[in-house]
């Protein structure tokens, strides 16, 4: 694809929740290009991968490579596209890697699928996760570059935290659908957002023309980019409109609901169909209350991995290298270029908090925060090496026991695909830590084409468990704060401020659902206002 042929050409992606796709959709538009969204993989999808892709590929690409497939196919036999505008005038993107994961391998499985399937010469466009920040050949048509990835990467952040949001009010609202209602409006405006950001006019603004003059263009160009990302309200006042439209719906969090975690393989635990049994659905009409996992984590994940992988080769030096290793200068440039390559890598992760957590207090702060890291790896590194690549490496048994240690679930449930390698070797590596650890409620789910029943009902045993911890939880709260639980909610039906989605409700030792730090929350506001044990019976306040 070159440049000349940008305003003919569709660019087409997916693979992500519905919320990431509508706003790297806006991303896209915003950059200039004309871009659509796959749809979200069904069972016919699977079934279109196995039968035009390689044998032993797992989950995601039979789901993805099916669904690019059938996509083109209803183009060309539904809507009479002819196959030659449909490879003239469309390209698909996606990610690239390497390792032993088959994620590397996902390139050529599109490739020899649209061969297959009577495609052959449709378009498949490739940026490496690894990549960096410019990876723009001459001529190209998508240029990966700077605007490309900022517009992603903040469209990723709002994705997760309005997914965060979602899952954590969806469950308590008192009238159904209308958090879904506000959700869709929240997402109408934070696209509009992506879309009309303009980073072109930033870029030839007075900042980068006043940096040109002591530094290279492309340095003061990039440095008046990154100012105005840490510095511009352009996201977070859009956020703040989706904060105050969210206080709308009204939830009742005096309903006790498990927590359960959902972590894995990174398209299983994000995708929201049939490629993961639909399984964020089913726990929430099960009871549960769903907390994802966000992919500013897998982003901030790979930058630690480089950090890891940086100073582990410290000191070593290039074959090729002109100076004598041993040779001071040597060892003094190699120091600098360590230094230097360790400050940009710290810089990078300090800048992604930052912004995630900016975004996230514009929000209204109730959605979790990032990780960090390098706790994820202390804990992580004892049952699974941190330096073995391949899949999320540690991550999956790192965030088992980083949430269930720190009370932010009372389940975690790991999404594979079926024969994930790096998966199951994360699986192995769970039974040391269950042993350990007690307490914890960890159930791994290995997805396919087909065996829905079969996963609902080990989830469903395993949340049974959950179920019993949250209820005497909560029934342990209510005796603790003093009142009765219909004294606690005659207390907040005189206060509209406590049934608002976006408050402050602080964490308690000991207690992990929603539903059990609420009511302590109200306890202590009841004992701070005065108010006697018996309001359910009699007494009445003033709506606030």
């Amino acid at each position: 694809m070159t440049r000349d042929e940008r305003d003919r050409i569709t660019i087409w992606f997916g693979g992500l929740s519905v919320r990431h796709e509508q706003l790297i959709l806006a991303a896209l538009q915003g950059l200039g290009y004309n871009a659509g969204v796959i749809a979200t993989p069904e069972k016919a999808d699977f079934q279109a991968g196995k039968e035009f892709g390689n044998h032993g590929q797992c989950n995601p690409a039979y789901f993805t490579v099916g669904a690019l497939v059938n996509h083109l196919r209803r183009m060309r036999d539904g809507d009479g596209t002819p196959l030659e505008d449909i490879l003239n005038n469309n390209v698909f993107i996606t990610a690239g890697s390497c390792g032993p994961c088959r994620f590397g391998m996902y390139e050529a499985e599109f490739r020899l699928a649209l061969r297959n399937s009577g495609f052959d010469g449709f378009r498949v466009v490739l940026f490496e996760m690894n990549g960096g920040l410019d990876q723009v050949s001459l001529e190209t048509g998508v240029e990966f570059n700077l605007n490309f990835f900022i517009s992603v990467l903040n469209s990723f952040m709002m994705g997760d935290l309005l997914n965060d949001v979602a899952y954590a009010i969806r469950p308590y609202e008192v009238e159904r659908g209308q958090a879904e209602q506000v959700f869709a409006r929240c997402l109408a405006l934070c696209q509009d957002a992506v879309r009309e950001k303009d980073y072109d006019t930033i870029q030839a603004g007075a900042l980068a023309a006043l940096l040109s003059r002591v530094t290279p263009v492309n340095s003061a160009v990039a440095a008046a980019t990154f100012v105005d990302q840490l510095r511009g309200a352009h996201y977070t006042d859009v956020l703040a409109k989706c904060r105050a439209m969210i206080d709308d719906v009204e939830v009742d969090y005096l309903r006790p609901k498990p927590i359960c975690k959902v972590t894995g393989e990174f398209w299983a635990q994000i995708t929201e169909g049939d490629g993961n049994f639909h399984m964020f659905r089913f726990l929430e009409d099960e009871g549960a209350e769903v907390l994802v996992e966000p992919v500013t984590t897998w982003i901030s994940y790979l930058l630690n991995q480089s950090v890891n992988a940086a100073k582990d080769r410290a000191g070593l030096h290039s074959d090729r290298e002109s100076i004598p290793a041993t040779s001071v200068r040597s060892r003094a440039t190699a120091a600098l270029v360590f230094r230097k390559k360790l400050f940009k890598l710290a810089l990078a992760q300090r800048m992604l908090n930052r912004e995630y957590g900016r975004f996230r207090k514009a929000l209204g702060g109730t959605a979790h925060q990032l990780a960090d890291q390098t706790e994820l790896l202390r804990v992580g590194h004892p049952y699974y090496n941190s330096r073995a690549g391949g899949g999320k490496g540690h991550l999956e048994v790192a965030q088992n026991i980083y949430c269930s240690s720190r009370e932010l679930c009372h389940m975690v449930l790991s999404l594979k695909p079926f024969g994930c390698m790096p998966s199951t070797q994360s699986d192995g590596a769970q039974a040391a830590v269950t042993s350990h650890f007690k307490d914890m409620i960890f159930i791994p789910i290995e997805t396919s084409g087909e065996g829905d029943i079969r996963a609902h009902s080990r989830v469903q045993m395993a949340l049974g468990e959950a179920k019993a911890m949250c209820k005497d939880e909560f029934h342990r709260a209510v005796h603790e704060t003093g009142y009765t639980l219909a004294d606690l909610r005659a207390f907040v039906a005189t206060r509209r401020d406590l049934r608002r989605p976006v408050q402050d409700i602080p964490h308690r030792s000991g207690f992990v659902g929603r539903a059990a730090t609420f009511a302590l929350h109200v306890g202590g506001l009841m004992r701070r206002e005065g108010v006697a044990p018996g309001l359910a019976s009699g007494s009445s306040g003033t709506e606030t």
